[in-house]
């Protein structure tokens, strides 16, 4: 006999509620994963009042089933329900952070992505702890769902009478409440939720499947693709041409009350400050193809003129040959092309589709100070260098530029500050204000705190930027710069749309007039009213706009 057995033996009245209790948990638990909502706003008590269908017809399968199949039946009900349970908190997760659910087929290697921003939140001990204990969630939900529903099973047929006359009883009223529509707490009463869930990932396993063909063909198609080299912007020969993503910088920064004033302030003095350099500004909004996150999704929309929204997207378009924005001024022979990307860490073959003839990643600006939370480097640091490295030498072409910025990338602390352009140095003048800078644990929690830390981020983005272009902008200087999303809904708020600022700066007044059509506001700030473009379509109407000649499509 077991030192168990022989335990239950000495005490049964504490192993009657031991059992009692058990059963009651498993119970529990197993309504609580058919009833869990998968977005974080609807995680309420309401939602768990409920009479979920599946229930129901679990009961009445495993009560139908001789006893082995009734095992096997309930070990797999469980899996599923830790299954479903840990595709809910996903999506959660990513809705919480990039206005989306899951994607089964697409989204597993942004987990990846995950791990690495939670060691810059938390440090590398924070990020393996976490990796940790989702791992350990995980295989607690499948053990003990599975253990749950196994209980739930000889529950039933321990008491065959009584299940079967409650299943009936369950299946009328669930029927009736249904029929009638009958609400409590401002919720139905009856629950198909679940098996809704199981649907919609289904569903959106099927369209992902039938995008990737569909897209595939549209990526084929190009209104500029055949276009000659002489025929692409001849409106912009001789000018340097730089092309600017600031991280996150959305409309939230300049219309949420909370974030407003300091962002304002900042486009406001430095329009200004443009102004008395000889540059004007035209500004309006696009629709980004992503939200919270992806950047890359936002840049490769930008700039092919494709709607990519999804990691599929992003590898059929550039694995092809597509004309991007970038790649029509390397097509042309008359610029010389680089790109400067200091969040970039790794081979990153996307250049040939982007056509730059030079890329610099975070290793090769000659950086030696600390990092910033995910930032690599500060954005300052990263516009001296692209002036030291490019911007600044003496060149027998003009140059086009496609520069990311990264110093408002969440989780916006420590956030850097302004140096003396002079004294930047390798970097290492950054070593004192990252260290006097937030911890990103105290920022993070808090939505207040990230809405604080977020505004002050873009605005030293733009600050630097713009300090930049009055510095070392010449006569020949066209600078376009715009968000590459909204930030995540902790900043942006529930439903916050996904319009991003863009802009685009010049001396010579010709560069202005090509666009004065655009119906774009004077400034870097864009009027609430201003024209909203998708984001797709802002290639094919710059190129029109400088006097590319369309060719037709191909494929």
């Amino acid at each position: 006999m077991s030192v168990f057995t022989r335990w239950r033996a000495a005490h049964p009245t504490a192993t009657r509620v031991l059992d009692r209790t058990l059963t009651v948990l498993s119970v529990a638990l197993v309504l609580f994963a058919l009833l869990l909502p998968n977005t974080v706003r609807a995680l309420t008590p309401e939602a768990f009042l409920r009479i979920p269908v599946e229930a129901i017809v679990g009961a009445a399968l495993l009560l139908a089933l001789p006893r082995r199949p009734r095992l096997v039946a309930a070990v797999c009900a469980g899996l599923a329900l830790a299954a479903l349970t840990v595709l809910n908190l996903l999506d959660m997760g990513f809705q919480e952070y990039l206005g989306r659910g899951f994607n089964l087929v697409l989204d597993w290697e942004l987990l990846d992505d995950a791990q690495s921003y939670a060691g810059d939140t938390m440090g590398e001990a924070g990020a393996l702890a976490l990796a940790v204990g989702a791992v350990v969630l995980v295989l607690l939900l499948c053990a003990l769902l599975t253990l749950s529903v196994v209980r739930v099973a000889g529950l039933l047929v321990r008491h065959r009478t009584v299940a079967v006359r409650s299943t009936l009883a369950a299946t009328v009223v669930w029927t009736v409440t249904g029929a009638l529509g009958v609400q409590l707490a401002g919720a139905p009463v009856v629950s198909d939720h679940a098996s809704a869930l199981v649907r919609g990932q289904t569903e959106r396993v099927r369209a992902t499947l039938r995008d990737e063909a569909a897209f595939a063909r549209e990526a084929k198609s190009d209104a500029f693709g055949a276009t000659p080299p002489a025929e692409l912007v001849p409106d912009l020969r001789g000018k340097d041409m730089i092309f600017t993503f600031i991280e996150s910088y959305g409309r939230s920064a300049i219309e949420d009350p909370a974030i407003r004033p300091g962002v304002h302030r900042t486009l406001e003095a430095s329009t200004e400050e443009l102004a008395k350099a000889g540059f004007r500004a035209k500004s309006g909004w696009l629709t980004s193809a992503t939200y919270g996150g992806g950047s890359w999704l936002g840049h490769s929309t930008f700039m092919s003129g494709l709607w990519i929204a999804n990691q599929q997207r992003y590898r059929t378009a550039t694995s092809s040959d597509h004309l991007t924005l970038t790649k029509a001024f390397q097509k042309t022979g008359a610029w010389r092309t680089v790109g400067v990307m200091p969040g970039v860490q790794k081979a990153w073959p996307e250049a040939e589709f982007y056509g730059l003839d030079k890329v610099y990643n975070a290793f090769q600006l000659g950086y030696r100070g600390p990092k910033f939370s995910w930032s690599t480097m500060p954005d300052q640091y990263a516009l001296e260098a692209f002036q030291r490295l490019e911007h600044g030498k003496k060149r027998d072409k003009p140059l086009m530029a496609e520069v990311i910025l990264t110093s408002s990338h969440q989780p916006w602390a420590p956030i850097p500050e302004m140096v003396g352009w002079d004294e930047l140095g390798d970097g290492r003048i950054f070593e004192g204000i990252e260290k006097a800078g937030d911890d990103p644990a105290d920022v993070v929690p808090s939505s207040a705190r990230s809405k604080e830390a977020y505004g002050e981020s873009v605005q030293y983005s733009v600050t630097s930027l713009t300090q930049w272009l009055t510095r070392y902008g010449g006569e020949d200087t066209v600078l376009v710069f715009l968000g590459d999303h909204e930030p995540i809904a902790r900043v942006s708020g529930t439903d916050p749309g996904r319009d991003v600022p863009v802009s685009i700066v010049a001396k010579d007044p010709k560069v202005l007039e090509k666009v004065a059509d655009w119906g774009w506001t004077d400034g870097l700030e864009p009027a609430g009213d201003a024209p909203v473009w998708k984001m797709d379509a802002f290639r094919d109407r710059f190129l029109t706009a400088y006097g590319s000649t369309p060719s037709g499509k191909r494929g």
